[in-house]
C-alpha cells in the first residue's frame, strides 16, 4: 500500500518489548517471538514466553500466510477518526505457522469474508515511521 504523508488515526505506541514487531513491519517482513526454550510462537509481544515461563526470546520471520480465524464487521467506529471507514472487518487471523494475529482484511467487500478464508499480509505504510498490519484474500 501507498505511503501517506499525514494520518489523521490514532497510531500504536511500540515499547521495548514491542519495538522489533514494528521495525519488521516498516521492513514489510511480519516478526512474532520464538522461545528458545521451548520453541513456542506467540503473539502479541510479551517479556516471557506464555508456556514456560523462559526469558529467552527470539524474533521469527513468517510467511505473511494465513487464514480468518474470526471477524467481526464493524458498523458503527469506536473513534471518530475510523468513521469514514465503517463498515470494515477486524479479524482475527490464525498465521500458517500457527500464532493468531489481528487487523484488517482489506481489498474484498466485508460481507465476501469467511472463517477460513486464505489471506495475505499487506503491510500499509501509514506515516514513514509506522506501517500497519492488514490482510487481503490470497490470490
Amino acid at each position: 500500500m501507498s505511503q501517506a504523508t499525514e494520518y489523521s488515526k490514532p497510531l500504536p505506541r511500540p515499547t521495548l518489548i514491542s519495538k522489533p514487531f514494528w521495525d519488521g513491519l516498516r521492513q514489510e517482513k511480519l516478526l512474532v517471538q520464538r522461545c528458545r526454550s521451548c520453541g513456542r510462537l506467540q503473539h502479541y509481544p510479551r517479556p516471557h514466553c506464555i508456556v514456560c515461563l523462559s526469558q529467552e526470546l527470539e524474533w521469527a520471520p513468517m510467511s505473511g500466510k494465513g487464514t480468518v480465524y474470526s471477524f467481526t464487521i464493524v458498523r458503527r467506529a469506536a473513534h471518530p477518526a475510523f468513521a469514514a471507514d465503517v463498515p470494515y472487518v477486524l479479524a482475527v487471523i490464525e498465521l500458517q505457522e500457527g500464532p493468531h494475529v489481528t487487523g484488517n482484511v482489506v481489498g474484498t467487500p466485508p460481507e465476501a469474508v469467511r472463517i477460513g478464508m486464505p489471506v495475505t499480509a499487506v503491510f500499509d505504510h501509514v506515516t514513514p515511521d509506522v506501517t500497519l498490519l492488514k490482510w487481503r484474500p490470497a490470490e
